[in-house]
Formats: structure tokens, sequence, C-alpha cells
């Protein structure tokens, strides 16, 4: 294992301008989200290296911008998106979105605009499949206003307009006084077959189902069935659809569980509650990001709190889980992790131990191995990676 330092930001800053090396076939640039309460300036762009697992140990490019947490990336690659995370007690108390132009050959990252999310603490954006608008979920930590979703449109140019449209009034479960006094809208995914929008609300434990028109003005209108309840309490966080667009899985935050569901034309069946937690241990948790394997056979989760591990389920032909490892993170609070374009590789983004910690994987059986690389990184919150040339 090697551990690698971030470098002095004053460093990293300078390098900005500096073009892109030739690239060859195994080495790969990827962007990581930051929160800039302290030390951390934004948005990084990191060279990795596919065959060794390694993050060089300084950044290509650091774009300044508030707390960029989660980053959408256009089918093309040529435009970001970032929800900068803003709200009351922050340096910038006003939620907003920020788009930028990424140059097809260098990955210089350069900016477009930014507008104003209509809500707080915007943690997580998608975008529609015609690309023409940009959902935005307002999690919102204060009861009043409380959480919204939000949808932008985006130009052919990635060029972000005001927003549209404000999905605000989805009650609130209060089985938790103090995390559910309100809506908290924590992720808003389109359906596989294009035709619906989910959003996940922590705040009022139920996802709500959208049917989408990009044509119409505002584009979302309630589905036929407009919600799907949630066991009470549960704090339903992100969600994930299998690649056949047949099956889903959602995390659960508040009590560290995945629902697995059967999917078809926007309505949602719960096949499966799968625990997350340690059944030995009276552990704090809280289910996080999770994501398949390039091949669909395998779903990993994030369970932060106290365990701070990365669980590994086999996944088969009817959606179902069955846990077959779990795995330390080393390190503090996995906001979110991703798998590399070859499949060998994990970065996870470890927020409160200011690290991002790299693992092999093992494409055939899942499974996550040794730590490769420990990157000295300030309250890391999110990867992308860049495939195109």
């Amino acid at each position: 294992m090697t551990r690698t330092f971030l470098p002095w930001l004053a460093l990293a800053g300078a390098m900005s301008a500096f073009p892109i090396q030739a690239q060859s076939m195994t080495e790969y640039d990827v962007l990581i989200g930051s929160y800039t309460q302290a030390s951390s300036e934004g948005i990084y762009r990191y060279r990795f290296n596919s065959q060794t697992g390694q993050l060089d140990a300084k950044p290509l490019q650091v774009v300044k911008t508030d707390n960029p947490s989660w980053l959408t990336l256009s089918k093309d690659q040529r435009h970001l998106f970032v929800v900068n995370e803003n709200g009351p007690g922050g340096k910038d108390v006003v939620g907003k979105v920020s788009s930028f132009a990424i140059d097809a050959k260098t990955h210089q990252i350069t900016p477009i605009n930014q507008v104003k999310s209509q809500g707080d603490e915007p943690t997580h954006s998608s975008l529609s499949p015609d690309q023409r608008f940009l959902f935005v979920s307002n999690y919102a930590v204060q009861p009043d206003p409380g959480g919204a979703l939000a949808v932008i449109p985006v130009d052919k140019n990635g060029k972000l307009s005001e927003v549209v449209q404000v999905s605000n009034d989805h009650g609130a479960s209060k089985v938790n006084p103090e995390r559910q006094a309100s809506s908290h809208v924590h992720s808003a995914i389109p359906t596989p077959d294009d035709k619906y929008v989910v959003t996940s609300d922590l705040g009022a434990d139920k996802m709500l189902v959208f049917s989408y028109d990009g044509n119409r003005a505002k584009p979302l209108q309630p589905a036929k069935t407009p919600t799907v309840q949630l066991p009470a309490g549960s704090g339903p966080r992100h969600l994930l659809f299998s690649e056949d667009g047949k099956h889903a899985w959602l995390t659960l935050e508040m009590v560290a569980q995945v629902a697995v569901f059967d999917y078809h034309d926007g309505v949602f069946k719960q096949t499966q509650l799968v625990d997350l937690k340690n059944k030995d241990a009276q552990q704090k948790v809280g289910a996080g990001g999770l994501h398949t394997s390039p091949d669909g056979k395998f779903l990993y989760v994030a369970n932060r709190g106290e365990a701070n591990q990365v669980l590994v389920f086999a996944i088969d032909a009817k959606g179902q889980l069955k846990e077959v490892q779990r795995r330390s993170v080393e390190g503090v609070e996995p906001r979110e992790f991703r798998i590399d374009p070859s499949g060998h590789f994990m970065l996870i983004a470890n927020q409160k131990s200011n690290q991002i910690v790299t693992v092999k994987v093992d494409p055939k059986t899942g499974l996550l191995g040794d730590t490769v690389q420990k990157l000295d990184f300030d309250s890391p919150s999110d990867f992308r990676f860049l495939t195109g040339k």
C-alpha cells in the first residue's frame, strides 16, 4: 500500500493552466468533488492509472467553486453540472447549481454559468434522458422551508436557465423528530424507460413518481401511481436501477437497509428488504451510495455511521441480493465511491477522515481486496471518470 499526500492547494491551483498530457488507454482523468468549509477549493481533476490503481500525487486542475458535493456529466461528457451545497450557516447561504464545459481533447474545465437552486443544501442532480432538464434535489437541513425538487432547463451548450418548476409538498413522516420534521429530497432519478422521474424523500419516508414530458415548460406531473410508501422512519436516500430496467435498489439511510423492487412502467413492487447492520454490534448506521459492478452481477453499498463499510452483494436474475462481503473503508463517512472504467479498482471518498482510499476489485467474484493507495484530501464527496478522448 502507498500513501500519498495532497500538495499545498496553492501549488495545485497553479497547475490548473497546464494542458493534459497524452493519455494511454490505461489512464483516465477523474473529477473529484469536495466540501469547501476548510482547505478544499472545489473540483479537482486528477490522472488515474487503471493498471496500478494510483492517482497522481498532484492534480491536473483545480476549479474553485463552493461545496461541489455532487457531480453530473452529460452523456457526451462535454458538460459538467455540480450542485453547490450551500445553506444557512455556510460561507454562502444560497443553494446554487453550476455548469462547466469540458474540452473534448484536453479535459480542461471552464465555467459556463450558475443559477440558484431555489432551496437549501442541494445534494444531488441528474439529467433528463433528452439532456434538456437538470433535476436538483434540495435536501434542506432546516424544516423551514424544507426540501424541494427543482427543475432547471439546460440548453445545447450546457447553459442553465432559472428554475422552471419546484415540487415541495411531499409531507413529513415525523417518525424521527429531528431528521423528519419536513421534506428532505435526497435524489431524483429518471427511470430507464425514459418516462418517469423518481424522487427519494428522506423526510417523508416515500418515493414520489412523476411522469416526464420534455416538451412541456414544466416537464413533471404526478404519475398514475404517484407515491411509493416506505417503512416508517427508514429515510430513503438513493435509487439505482438494474441495467435491464426491470429491478431497482433503494438505500434506506436511517435504518441501514436496501429495499429491492421489481419495476415496470412507473410502478414499483417491493420484493426484498436487506439489512446492512452488523448483527452482533450496536452501532450508529447510515446507508449511503450504491453502485453495481460493470457487468451488473454485484451491488456495492456504503454503510456510514460507526460501521464505515462497503458491503458487496451478489445479484440474481430476479434482482435479489445475497451478501458476500463486508469490508472496512479504512476511514470515516464514505460519502460516495466509484469503480474505475477497468472494473479493477474502487475509489472511496472518506469525507470525515479526509482521504481517498483506493482498493482492488476482483471482477469475477466481486470481492474487494487490498488497499493500493491512500490520498490525503480534504472532505472528498464524489467522483466521475472521463472516458472520452
